[in-house]
């Protein structure tokens, strides 16, 4: 394990987004090094009943990202070159980008 390696966690943790009529939801968030790039609905996850008590127990806890927030961590991430989804980096645990990536074949 080399100190250039990424890591990718994930939370539960309420998600504002910030239209006419704002609304809160609960979401997977992704994260690169502590930095949000990438989120799952509850809906694409479907946690059985006896977990969301759980996951909003976890997410009353984890800090509240807001969509202006997001979109600035999307233009950190993209001017570093470090979006997960994006570029081609060294992660520590591939395995926990979001089930629905596929990363694209090396010729």
């Amino acid at each position: 394990m080399g100190d250039s390696l990424f890591v990718i966690e994930t939370t539960y943790c309420w998600y504002i987004e910030e239209l006419e009529d704002s609304f809160e939801r609960i979401v997977l968030m992704y994260f690169i090094n502590g930095i949000p790039f990438t989120f799952d609905e509850l809906e694409d996850i479907t946690p059985s009943e006896e977990d969301l008590p759980r996951i909003k127990i976890v997410a009353d806890y984890e800090k509240r990202y807001s969509s202006e927030e997001l979109y600035r961590f999307y233009g950190y991430l993209m001017q570093e070159e470090m979006h997960p989804l994006v570029f081609p980096i060294e992660l520590e645990n591939p395995e926990d980008l979001p089930p629905d990536y596929v990363e694209e074949e090396k010729f």
